[in-house]
């Protein structure tokens, strides 16, 4: 029986190019792509699918929140996490979230394969470098990423600073005060012990 694979993404360059791989790779699979959540959720009701590959940075989404939700469609499915943020900084939240595994937007061709068959036939997909650091972790009973410490709200305003917002960008993006934007900051640099955004980026993109 073909598996049923759903792309989310709102670039069309991503959904083209992953959906490209996948069909020359998995000759029997039926690829579906969806650009943000509400249609995402909408397919979801509608369509039955095996395994999806979810950006969490699309229109509408609700980062960690959207695999619950998924999960409450379907709890059987599959979920890839595909993004642009680093594995080290984002992989474990999800993991423990319910995904079934993280890739990389970055990652080659033989990797975005790898992933996609190793939880179409195991259920999950772990990189030697993730499953590494949850080793040492546990050896060390260190906290795996610093990024942990902070809460949902903090994440996002992290996310934001590190892309190059200010604050009043910030406050715009999420309709909240600058002065909150203000206070979220000061909270996040004594959280993560930095004095500025370069030693925040250094934080955010090696742990």
């Amino acid at each position: 029986m073909s598996n049923k694979i759903l792309i989310v993404d709102d670039h069309l360059v991503v959904r083209t190019g992953v959906s490209i791989i996948l069909e020359e790779s998995f000759k029997d699979a039926m690829l579906f792509t969806t650009e943000n959540y509400p249609d995402t959720i909408a397919f979801l009701n509608d369509n039955e699918v095996d395994l999806i590959i979810l950006d969490i940075n699309i229109p509408g989404g609700k980062n960690k929140e959207m695999i619950s939700e998924i999960r409450a469609l379907q709890p059987e499915v599959k979920i890839l996490i595909f993004s642009v943020y680093e594995e080290a900084t984002h992989a474990y939240q999800y993991i423990i979230a319910g995904a079934n595994g993280y890739l990389n937007k970055l990652s080659d061709k033989e990797k975005i394969i790898l992933a996609v068959e190793t939880i179409l036939k195991t259920g999950n997909y772990f990189s030697a470098d993730f499953v590494s650091t949850i080793i040492k972790a546990s050896i060390n009973k260190q906290a795996i990423n610093p990024i942990d410490k902070l809460s949902k709200r903090e994440l996002e305003i992290t996310e934001l600073l590190v892309e190059g917002n200010g604050n009043l960008e910030i406050a715009n993006k999420l309709d909240i005060q600058m002065t909150t934007v203000s206070t979220h900051k000061n909270k996040i640099f004594n959280k993560l012990n930095v004095k500025n955004i370069v030693e925040l980026i250094a934080v955010f993109n090696n742990h």
